[in-house]
């Protein structure tokens, strides 16, 4: 009975590492110098607030903050660069990032991703040899593909062939493939 647990983790594939992109290290830069001058800033106004003295940095810069002028060129200096650190930051967090590449199933300590728009070729290119589809949009998703047909081909058998190629591809956590046909035709080819 020993030997059960070993064969069913032995036959257990391995995990694919989910892709992160390359700000993840500038976010972990940024947020912990933030948590350092916030933790530091904390602990002197909790100091101040137990009857202790503020630390002489905290009150030299709020001597400096109430005695300069808004045109002094040291002022303009760290707002400009205050202005570019935010922008930095700002389009960090609305770019794409890695969300368009899924990851495939690990091979022999190998890690892989494909974009899902060479995905939805792939399925695009194999639902054109079929017969009966006038018209063809695929979406793919982070989990799950959309397949819009028209034409007169049978939607079970569309999704037959396209699921044997969705599975030929070897995502590491499986799309579902959802087909649906319409009246008229749908426009496009392929979306990822």
């Amino acid at each position: 009975m020993s030997g059960e647990p070993q064969e069913a983790s032995a036959e257990r594939p391995e995990k694919a590492r989910r892709l992160r992109a390359s700000r993840a290290g500038a976010a972990a830069l940024v947020s912990t110098a933030v948590l350092v001058g916030a933790g530091a800033l904390l602990y002197d106004v909790i100091a101040v607030r137990a009857g202790q003295p503020a630390r002489r940095w905290r009150a030299q810069i709020a001597d400096e903050l109430a005695t300069r002028h808004l045109d002094d060129l040291g002022v303009l200096v760290g707002a400009g660069v205050a202005a570019l650190l935010g922008g930095w930051l700002l389009w960090l967090a609305v770019a794409p990032g890695l969300r368009r590449w899924l990851v495939l199933r690990p091979y022999g300590g190998t890690s892989a991703a494909v974009d899902r728009a060479g995905i939805g070729h792939l399925l695009a290119d194999r639902a054109a040899g079929l017969t009966g589809i006038d018209h063809l949009r695929i979406r793919v998703g982070r989990r799950r593909v959309r397949v819009t047909v028209s034409g007169p081909a049978d939607p079970a058998s569309v999704q037959r062939q396209l699921r044997e190629e969705l599975a030929r591809v070897g995502v590491a956590r499986p799309l579902r493939l959802d087909v649906r046909t319409v009246a008229g035709p749908t426009g496009g080819e392929a979306e990822g």
